[in-house]
């Protein structure tokens, strides 16, 4: 893993974010969440209903306060279109429109590589209950839409503004924040070590039973851990709870 702290790092770049006519401060609020999760951070307001600054919505974006105070808000879409070369429109429903129809990764794929040549691109939501119009997809180049179970097709905003942002990190290709812990194979003087720790534990308790089967039960015992790939911590683990249920024995024996 490389020793960028990634979760330490404010990630800002990316196509710009556009809401048409949103609702609620919380609905803003969760979608600007969701755009400072995956490194989004320009957010453009076209007429919002409820106004725009929102402490509503402040306070469910739960801290991404460089999103919510970059935001912009616009009286009219073409407006806020205007500095864009390249809109992508959201849209759950087939409109009928002689546009390009694209999945998630694969808008993102075409927006990236506009991206990296300098271009200023964008995203478009519409409303909470209506979406875009016919109208306002028409101001768009092309139209995203998601794989979702045609029976329940309807997302929140925050919900398709998640979907994107995700899919825009991911196309960065970001290692993921924290993986598994490093830790030292163990060497096969460990695993025998164990072996014979154990072997000898069971062979008081009389476990090879009956004696023509010994070998054969060694020898399943001794895979089992074999294909576990056990690290030198969990060998020491191990031998630590058989040394413990050893001394437990002992002590039932004395009283």
């Amino acid at each position: 893993m490389s020793g960028t702290d990634y979760r330490r790092k404010t990630l800002s770049d990316g196509p710009v974010i556009v809401l048409v006519n949103p609702q609620l401060g919380e609905n803003i609020g969760t979608a600007i969440r969701a755009m400072a999760n995956f490194g989004l951070a320009e957010l453009r307001l076209v007429n919002p209903r409820d106004g725009w600054p929102s402490d509503t919505a402040r306070a469910a974006a739960a801290g991404a306060d460089h999103v919510v105070d970059g935001t912009r808000v616009f009286d009219d879409l073409e407006e806020a279109l205007a500095d864009l070369t390249f809109v992508y429109a959201t849209s759950a429903r087939n409109r009928d429109m002689l546009k390009p129809v694209r999945g998630p990764h694969e808008a993102v794929a075409t927006l990236r590589k506009r991206h990296k040549r300098g271009e200023k691109t964008g995203i478009l939501f519409g409303r909470e209950r209506a979406g875009l119009s016919n109208e306002e997809i028409a101001l768009a180049d092309e139209i995203v839409t998601f794989p979702v179970n045609p029976a329940f097709a309807s997302l929140n905003i925050a919900q398709a503004v998640l979907l994107m942002s995700y899919e825009w990190l991911q196309g960065e290709g970001r290692p993921l924040p924290f993986g598994v812990p490093e830790s030292i194979p163990a060497s096969k003087q460990d695993l025998f070590g164990l072996y014979e720790h154990l072997e000898t534990a069971l062979d008081k308790e009389r476990y090879f039973y009956p004696e023509h089967k010994r070998a054969t039960m060694v020898e399943n015992l001794r895979n089992i851990f074999h294909k576990a790939q056990l690290s030198k911590q969990e060998i020491h683990a191990l031998r630590g709870m058989v040394a413990a249920l050893e001394g437990r024995k002992s002590r039932a024996r004395k009283k």
